[in-house]
């Protein structure tokens, strides 16, 4: 059993030093800027800020430079994620067909392309909605102090969680291309994801019914989206009655 395993683990470690190699090399040049890609990052946050309160701090001794470390690792992933596709696509490879591992560069692309919708929305449409509500929720009472630390990890979790789940229309084109799902099988899975979906959005948002909406709502779309996916791909086809 271990001796069948073996060339698998092999190819997987060698995908995932590859992956490694890449992100250290984006680590070290987005270290470089982190300063430009803080102020980036930092943005909306600001722009939710109670006027002439737009600064952020920090409370502890080495917050600033682990915050750094945060930004430049967040922004060498997302450098980083043509090859982290392309090392995904080349683990699962050898299991495929011919003509199937030829689509290698559409994955990577597409892959690359819907992570980066997913940050794009979340940036410019979730975040400036989302944060707008949760600063302001309060301020009566309270005087906003946000962390940089906490807000780096909080934004880099978010981000990632937008981009992961945008990659739905992608996965479901390579299931389709494969055989193993139809427009029928999502259809007829709808509901369920539907769930599936508001609970993803409860776990990667934080515990408010905004921000969960403001990931549920574009799910749904892209789960009809990737039900005309399939259906182009992978139409469900009907088997022939036997007299």
């Amino acid at each position: 059993m271990l001796e069948d395993l073996k060339p698998h683990i092999q190819d997987l470690r060698r995908c995932l030093i590859r992956i490694a190699i890449a992100l250290t090399i984006t680590f070290a040049a987005s270290f470089y800027f982190w300063e430009i890609i803080l102020d980036w990052m930092v943005a909306p946050l600001s722009t939710a800020l109670p006027k002439g309160r737009e600064s952020v701090i920090f409370t502890q001794v080495g917050e600033a430079f682990f915050t750094a470390i945060k930004v430049a690792f967040f922004s060498g992933f997302i450098f980083a994620l043509p090859v982290i596709f392309w090392q995904i696509w080349a683990f699962v490879a050898p299991g495929l067909y011919e003509n199937e591992k030829k689509l290698v560069l559409p994955f990577v692309i597409f892959g690359t392309f819907f992570f980066l919708c997913g940050c794009a929305f979340a940036y410019y449409i979730a975040f400036p909605i989302g944060f707008g509500y949760l600063i302001n929720f309060g301020s009566q009472l309270f005087t906003a102090l946000p962390s940089i630390g906490d807000y780096v990890g909080f934004f880099a979790k978010l981000m990632v969680g937008f981009g992961v789940s945008f990659e739905l229309p992608v996965v479901t084109f390579f299931l389709a291309k494969i055989g193993l799902v139809t427009d029928k099988t999502l259809k007829s899975y709808f509901k369920f994801a539907i769930v599936l979906i508001f609970v993803l959005a409860a776990l990667l948002t934080p515990p408010d019914m905004l921000s969960q909406f403001l990931m549920a709502i574009p799910l749904t779309l892209l789960y009809g989206l990737s039900i005309i996916i399939a259906k182009m791909v992978n139409p469900y086809k009907e088997e022939p009655q036997e007299d």
